[in-house]
Parts: C-alpha cells; structure tokens; sequence
C-alpha cells in the first residue's frame, strides 16, 4: 500500500439512504417503530413457544429459531441505520464493518436454510403423518438446527475471508445504509475475479440447494393434498403451508432480486430500498404472517394470556 502512496484505510463512511435532514428525521421514527415491533414480535414469539406446550412441536422449534435469526438479522442493520439518520456523519472501524457483514451474512443464510428445513417439516407432517414423530425426532431437529446456523457461519466466513485478503486503500464512503458485500468490494484494491466469483458460488449454492427443497417438499405436499377427498381436509392441510409460502415468497423475492441485478446497479437506490426490505421489514413480518394466519398460536396466545391474568 505504501508502494501506491496511499493510506490504508481504518474506518468508513456510511452515506445511508438520503440526505435530505427532514426525509431523515421521518424515516428515523418510521424504523425506529419497525426495529421496536420487530424485537417485540419475535421475542413474544419465542416467548410463546417456550411457555406453551401445545407449541412444543418441530414446527413451531423452527419457527422459533427462525424468531431467533430474524432479531439477529434485524439487529445487526437497523441499529447502525438509526444512527446514521441523525448524525451527519456515520463513521465505522474497518474491523466493525466486516464483523457487521459477517452476521449479517450469517443470520441471512441461516434464514433460508430454516426455511428450507421448514418446508421440509411440512413435508414430513403432511405426506408421513404416521412417521412424523420417528422422522422429525428431537435428534433430528437438532441436527437440523446445527446445519442451518453452520450453513450460515460456513457461507459467511467464505465472503468475510475474501474480503480480509482485500487491502482498502482509497476511497471510504460506502453508498449504503450498511457494510453489505459488494460496496465493500468496490472499495478494495483487488487485481482478480475470485473475489467476485467464490462468494458468488457459495451464495448462489445455498439459494439453489435451499430452493430446490423448498419446490421438491411443495411439489410431494401438493401430490398428497390433491388425493384427499374432502375439500375440508385440502383447506386444513394447504392451511398448515400457507404462511410459510407467504414468507419464503417474501424472503427469496427480494433475495434473487438481488442477486439479478446487473453489477452496474449496485449500490443504487433500487438496491438499498431491496436490501431494506429483507434486513429490516421481513424480520418484522415473518412474526405478524405466522400469528395472524395461525390458529394455534392465536389459541395458546389466548390460553397464555389468562393463565397469566388467573394467578395475578
């Protein structure tokens, strides 16, 4: 670096998503709401599966590990973001940045491998009923937990490492609300394509591996539901799917959405209103989807709630 007489970079500058003081003032208690609603959401979610023994079955696990994944997601953005709309300047440590894209990474990958594992829940409950508690045994589920959060370090780790090999050299505003890949990459010196290429295949695998799962369990799942005779029976077993799809739907939308977008759009406004969607309104939905669509969970939040007022 000192060859190129230049300094190597410390630390970043996040422009954020506007300039405009009064734009910022109001989008700050806008995500400021969102941020609170979802902690609030996700941690009630948690909090319910944990307390309610109807509850106490692989999907609703899953489900509480993705509650889990989504604070994390969540939290690591949107904090920061809340920052940059009220100071003038949002300045990060070069070793914040990559650690804020690391569990970025990380939480995000675990996402759509709990996804994953979740259509296959579905499939298991819906097309095995009879082997479902042998197949989806505590074991198992375990088993499957530590592979999405491995999935997740694994995957993360494979772009962190490209990164640490970048020397940052220049340049040290990133158009971004938050240390994301591909700003990052713009900004480094770099002489070769890996840098581009191994996390474009690492996270290119993981959306092929997870969605081809996810399309094979609903495929299986469909066969099932259409050889049941009963229209009440199709309602009741497409009832138990519906607000997974609805957020897989949400999730890989936005996610494919960016990786299709042509690399002279990164970093554009198009890309940042994306990438707010997936790590900041998504880990508020997935909570409100799977309680308002989900009878269960309305039931033991009921159940729960008396209970609590009974021994008051």
């Amino acid at each position: 670096m000192s060859g190129n007489n230049c300094t190597a970079v410390t630390e970043f500058i996040l422009l954020g998503l506007t300039d405009d003081s009064t734009l910022r003032v109001i989008l700050f208690v806008i995500f400021l709401g969102v941020y609170a609603v979802t902690l609030i959401s996700n941690l009630s979610i948690i909090t319910l599966i944990r307390n309610s023994s109807q509850l106490h079955t692989p999907m609703y696990l899953f489900l509480s590990h993705l509650a889990f994944v989504d604070i994390g997601f969540s939290s690591t953005v949107t904090p920061l973001m809340l920052i940059n709309f009220l100071a003038d300047k949002t300045s990060i440590p070069l070793e914040g940045c990559v650690a804020q894209f690391y569990f970025a990474a990380t939480f995000g990958t675990a996402e759509c491998f709990l996804l994953a594992v979740m259509a296959y829940d579905r499939y298991m409950a819906i097309c095995s009923p009879l082997l479902y508690s042998t197949h989806m045994s505590t074991r198992v589920c375990t088993l499957l937990f530590f592979t999405s959060y491995l999935g997740g370090c694994v995957n993360s780790w494979i772009s962190t490492g490209c990164l640490l090999n970048r020397s940052f050299c220049g340049p040290n505003k990133i158009n971004h609300f938050f240390c994301d890949y591909s700003p990052l990459l713009k900004l480094s010196n770099y002489q070769d394509d890996l840098a581009e290429i191994i996390p474009a295949l690492s996270g290119g695998s993981v959306l092929i591996i997870t969605v081809l799962i996810i399309i094979i369990s609903y495929v299986y799942i469909l066969f099932s539901v259409l050889k049941i005779s009963s229209t009440e029976g199709r309602s009741k077993a497409f009832s138990t799917c519906t607000s997974h799809l609805t957020a897989v739907s949400l999730f890989y939308g936005t996610v494919t959405f960016i990786y299709m977008m042509p690399k002279s759009s990164y970093s554009t406004n198009e890309n940042k209103v994306v990438s707010l969607f997936y790590t900041v309104m998504i880990p508020m939905l997935n909570p409100l989807i799977y309680s308002l669509r989900n009878n269960e969970v309305k039931g033991a939040l009921r159940k729960l709630i008396c209970r609590k007022h009974f021994f008051s």
